[in-house]
């Protein structure tokens, strides 16, 4: 008998000059990121807690200050009868936001004056960038110190726009936001707990015009899946910056033990727009929260199973932005007939007749049903490559005479924009000018 010990926290183990790890019940080569994500596990620096030699608290914004008092009453109510006693020093030593009254880097950040920001570095900054469908820059504005204000500034530059769509059996629209309000604070928030500001870079808010937000920060993802953090619930073990964490807690400006981007999760599902999706490559963290419905049996299949699981919803989500599902996955989704087609070409499918005998009904369930979203971008592909520049009304009229008589003519029209933009993002086609379309 013999025993293996566990490896020491913080230490990659090689063997033969190679680092493996487990990927369930196979060994594999361990890649930068979980490399890096070990060695984290011990390292205790923390570049937030930090104290500022020279700075004061007449160094901080005043209206950052009160802004704070009101978001700290807010997430810790016990203290909302003796908070008007405590002079600002007091407060902010309650709210772990300095140490012993000396101004730390994550005070300097949350509540530091603007034009005093050299006392961190230039680059601790966000920048918001708007940019058209087909990635061409329109405005941008760059914010700087205090981030508790300036969080309210970014989403206010967000041009958080109505969305209309038809519910179930209904003549008339349902109007909400593109972007729930939570949904757009968290994901800021998060960018600002969890950045890497030794890096020197700036947290970037990517809004494409009517279509999607993109928030990203240098630094990785900790945890070791975001499927782990949604599904289950799990408290992150570990925090980059750990002091700047805690205060913005304090301040109500983050969830912790992963409940924040749960809720995300579950705000996009009331919806019964796209799952958010995270980039964890090239050393950032990105995430990408999509403001529409961009498949119409996704939204029925969510829509009359409201007691779906998240877990159930991330898989159909994937089958919708045509990603790749494992057997047991596509098993699953068979046996509930929530898709068509086979393994590699399937489709999410909504019944909206059920079997019946009657062959004018099978007849209408057919023309109703049309066929699925890959076949139509292939059809613009093939289009293109066979006619090279190819006008927009062009593929409207090639694509809208073949899809679903169950849709109207508008319905069909941003259908054939989401093929578009679909083909645009894989970079299959591109934009050469107003409503042109050719080979990318």
């Amino acid at each position: 008998m013999f025993q293996i010990p566990p490896a020491p926290k913080g230490i990659p183990i090689a063997f033969n000059g190679h680092y493996y790890g487990r990927d369930h019940e196979s060994l594999v080569p361990l890649n930068i990121e979980e490399i890096e994500r070990i060695r984290f596990q011990v390292n205790i620096f923390d570049w937030t807690q930090e104290i500022i030699p020279n700075v004061t608290i007449n160094d901080l914004d005043k209206d950052a200050i009160n802004k704070a008092r009101i978001e700290y009453i807010k997430r810790n109510p016990v203290y909302a009868n003796e908070i008007n006693s405590w002079d600002d020093v007091k407060f902010l030593n309650k709210a772990k936001l300095t140490i012993k009254s000396k101004i730390t880097r994550t005070a300097f950040i949350l509540l530091g004056k603007e034009e005093e920001e050299h006392f961190l570095d230039a680059a601790v900054k966000i920048r918001w960038n708007l940019k058209t469908i087909d990635n061409e820059d329109k405005d941008f504005e760059i914010f700087s110190i205090p981030f508790i204000l300036a969080v309210d500034k970014v989403y206010q530059k967000i041009r958080n726009l109505k969305y209309r769509y038809l519910k179930d059996c209904s003549l008339f629209p349902e109007e909400i936001l593109r972007y729930d309000p939570y949904v757009i604070r968290e994901s800021l928030n998060n960018a600002i707990a969890h950045q890497d500001y030794s890096k020197k870079a700036r947290i970037n808010v990517v809004e494409f015009e009517d279509d999607h937000l993109v928030f990203s920060n240098y630094g990785i993802f900790l945890p070791k899946s975001i499927e782990e953090v949604v599904l289950n619930d799990a408290p992150e073990e570990i925090y980059r910056n750990p002091f700047l964490v805690e205060a913005m807690k304090n301040l109500g400006m983050i969830e912790t033990q992963g409940g924040g981007i749960r809720k995300i999760f579950n705000y996009q599902k009331q919806r019964y727009f796209p799952m958010p999706e995270y980039d964890f490559s090239d050393g950032k963290v990105k995430s990408v929260i999509t403001g529409k419905i961009i498949n119409e049996d996704f939204a029925k299949i969510l829509n009359k199973n409201p007691t779906l699981l998240l877990e159930d919803i991330l898989i159909l989500d994937k089958v919708q932005k045509h990603k790749n599902i494992t057997d047991d996955e596509f098993k699953y989704l068979k046996k509930y007939k929530f898709i068509e087609g086979r393994k590699g070409n399937a489709y999410l499918s909504f019944n909206v007749i059920k079997p019946t005998e009657n062959e004018n009904l099978q007849v209408q369930y057919i023309a109703n049903r049309s066929f699925d979203d890959t076949y139509f971008k292939k059809m613009i592909v093939e289009y293109i490559k066979k006619f090279g520049k190819v006008k927009r009304n062009t593929i409207d009229n090639l694509i809208m005479p073949k899809l679903s008589t169950a849709l109207n003519e508008m319905q069909k029209k941003n259908k054939v924009t989401n093929y578009l933009s679909a083909l645009r993002r894989d970079r299959s086609i591109k934009s050469t000018g107003y409503g042109t379309w050719e080979l990318f």
